[in-house]
C-alpha cells in the first residue's frame, strides 16, 4: 500500500488508483501554493472574501450552507494570518481522501483463481446471477425483489469517481442529467476509473447482474478524478449539493483520511473534520441517510493502542492522543465493516472494526485459503493464494479505463463491462441499495429510522447481539421487507 504524510495531518492513502498507467485530469496547483479549509463560526460573515485576501489567499470554493471555504495561498504565513480572523472557528491545510481500493495491494491482477487464472466468464451468458452470492444473500436469492425492488423517485447519490451511463446494466436507471462533478478541469460526471461503476452497480444494477434495488436511481457526485486525491472541499461541497438535490440516500466508499483528534496538539478538530462533520449533519436534518465504509485497515478503531501501534509501524510517529477516521467516526453516518462469503464469525481480513460499525455488507474477500494465510502472518506473501470468486462481481466501464479489465476476462477476448472486487467499498453501497429500497418502501422514515431498520433486520453473525465486528449484524433487505408488508 502506498501511503503518504501530509503537512499537519496524517492521510493513510491505500492506493491512488484501481488502475495504474492512467493521467490524473485535477489541475496542478501553482508552485508553492497550498490549500486551505476554513470553517466559520455561524454563516459566512460578509467581508469573508476581503478577509482572505488581506492574508493573502484567494477563495476557491465556497460551501455556504454549512460556513465552509477553500482558500489558496503561496504565502507562508497565510494560515497564521487568517486564524486570527475571530469569525474562524478552525482553520488548516486541506486534506486529500483517497480511494479505499484493493486491500491486498495487488497492482496487477493476476492470478485471479488459486490455479493461476484470471476469473472467466462468458459474454453470451444471459445472466452473472450465479455468480452474485452477495446479492443472493442480501435478497434471499432474489425474493425481495417480488417484495420491492426500489423505485426511480428514489435516488441513491454515489459520490465517487463517478459512472459508466451508458452500461447496459445501468444506463436505465443511472441519472446522467443530475450529476455532476466537483473535480476542478472537469466537466462531467463519467467515470474514468471504474471504482463509482462497480458502487452503482452494487446498488442499482438491472441486467447481467443485479443490484439490491435494481429499479432504484443512482446519481454520481464525482469528486475523484481518473487517479488520485480528492480535497476535502469537494466532498463537502458534494455532500450539500446531493442533500439539496433531494437525494434519499448517500453512500461515501470512502476512506484513506488518518489525523489525530486533537490535530497535533491543537485544541479542537481539525478544519477538515469539522467541515465533513457538518456536511453529513446538514444532509442527515434533510432527511438523508448516510452510509459509509469502515476502511481496509484491519484495525480496532476504537483501540487506543492498536492505533498508537498503527501509527508507529506506518509512520514512526509516537501519537499520545486518539486518532480518528473519517468518515468512518463521523456521528449519525451508517458505518459498514465487510464480510464475507464463507464465514459468519469473521469479517473480511482487511475490514476494520469497532464500536464505530452499525452493520456489515458482503464485500468479499479472497477466500478462506488466503484468510488463514494472512491471520497467522499480516505480512506474508499470498498473492497466489487468491480466489477472487470470493469477491463481488458487479459492474465496471463497458469503455477502456486505465489498466483495462481488471480482474476479470471474457472468453472470446474482449471487455465486456464487469469485474470482482472486494473491500468495505465494495460492502458500504450493499447497505446503501438497503436503505434505498427501505426509504423506497417507506419515504416518509427520517435517516435515524432506516437506521434503525437496517439494525433490525440485519442477520445476527458473530456473537450473539451487537459486536464490533459485525455490528448489529449483515445487513439483509428481504428480512425487513418481509416483516413489513
Amino acid at each position: 500500500m502506498k501511503k503518504r504524510l501530509a503537512v499537519l495531518s496524517v492521510c493513510s492513502v491505500l492506493s491512488i488508483s484501481l488502475l495504474a498507467g492512467v493521467q490524473a485530469d485535477k489541475p496542478k496547483a501553482e508552485a508553492g501554493q497550498e490549500h486551505y479549509v476554513l470553517a466559520y463560526k455561524g454563516k459566512l460573515p460578509a467581508n469573508f472574501s476581503a478577509k482572505i485576501e488581506q492574508a493573502g489567499g484567494k477563495v476557491e470554493r465556497v460551501v455556504e450552507e454549512i460556513g465552509i471555504v477553500e482558500a489558496a495561498s503561496s504565502n507562508q504565513d497565510f494560515l497564521s494570518k487568517i486564524s486570527q480572523d475571530t469569525n474562524i472557528q478552525s482553520a488548516g491545510r486541506e486534506l486529500e481522501a483517497y480511494l479505499e481500493t484493493d486491500p491486498d495491494d495487488a497492482i496487477q491482477f493476476t492470478p485471479g483463481t488459486p490455479n493461476g487464472q484470471k476469473v472467466t466468464l462468458d459474454p453470451n451468458a444471459p445472466s452473472y446471477w450465479d455468480k452474485q452470492w452477495d446479492m443472493q444473500r442480501l435478497t434471499h436469492n432474489g425474493d425481495s425483489y417480488k417484495l420491492n425492488d426500489g423505485n426511480h423517485d428514489t435516488v441513491v447519490a454515489v459520490i465517487d469517481t463517478g459512472i459508466d451511463f451508458s452500461h447496459p446494466d445501468l444506463k436505465d436507471n443511472a441519472d446522467l442529467t443530475g450529476s455532476r462533478t466537483f473535480v476542478p478541469g472537469t466537466t462531467d460526471a463519467w467515470d474514468k476509473n471504474g471504482h463509482g461503476t462497480h458502487v452503482a452497480g452494487s446498488i442499482a444494477a438491472n441486467g447481467k447482474v443485479k443490484g439490491v434495488g435494481p429499479g432504484l436511481t443512482v446519481r454520481a457526485y464525482r469528486v475523484f478524478g481518473a487517479t488520485g486525491g480528492a480535497q476535502q472541499s469537494w466532498i463537502t461541497d458534494a455532500i450539500v449539493a446531493a442533500a439539496n438535490d433531494g437525494v434519499e440516500v448517500i453512500n461515501m466508499s470512502i476512506g484513506g483520511w488518518r489525523w489525530m483528534a486533537h490535530n497535533y496538539g491543537d485544541k479542537g478538530d481539525s478544519a477538515s473534520m469539522v467541515a465533513y462533520h457538518r456536511a453529513a449533519q446538514y444532509a442527515i436534518q434533510k432527511g438523508v441517510t448516510v452510509v459509509v465504509s469502515a476502511g481496509n485497515d484491519s484495525k480496532d478503531l476504537n483501540n487506543l493502542h492498536d492505533m498508537q501501534a498503527y501509527w508507529k509501524a506506518t509512520y514512526g510517529l509516537d501519537i499520545k492522543g486518539p486518532s480518528r477516521v473519517a468518515p468512518a467516526q463521523i456521528p449519525g453516518v451508517i458505518t459498514v465493516s465487510s464480510s464475507n462469503e464463507w464465514s459468519d464469525k469473521s469479517i473480511a481480513f482487511y475490514s476494520n472494526y469497532g464500536n464505530a460499525i452499525d452493520v456489515a455488507g458482503p464485500g468479499g474477500d479472497n477466500g478462506p485459503l488466503y484468510d488463514s494465510l494472512y491471520r497467522q502472518d499480516p505480512a506474508g506473501n499470498y498473492l497466489d493464494k487468491r480466489d477472487y470468486t470470493y469477491r463481488t462481481l458487479s459492474t465496471y466501464p463497458s469503455y477502456p479505463v486505465g489498466g483495462g479489465n481488471a480482474t476479470t476476462q471474457f472468453s472470446d477476448g474482449k471487455w465486456h463491462g464487469y469485474s470482482y472486487l472486494h473491500g468495505t467499498s465494495m460492502a458500504a453501497p450493499k447497505v446503501a441499495g438497503v436503505a434505498g429500497v427501505i426509504k423506497a418502501a417507506h419515504p416518509e422514515y427520517s435517516p435515524a429510522q432506516v437506521a434503525a431498520a437496517i439494525r433490525q433486520s440485519a442477520i445476527d453473525f458473530g456473537k450473539v447481539g451487537v459486536d464490533p465486528l459485525y455490528g448489529a449484524g449483515e445487513a439483509n433487505i428481504f428480512n425487513f421487507l418481509s416483516n413489513n408488508k
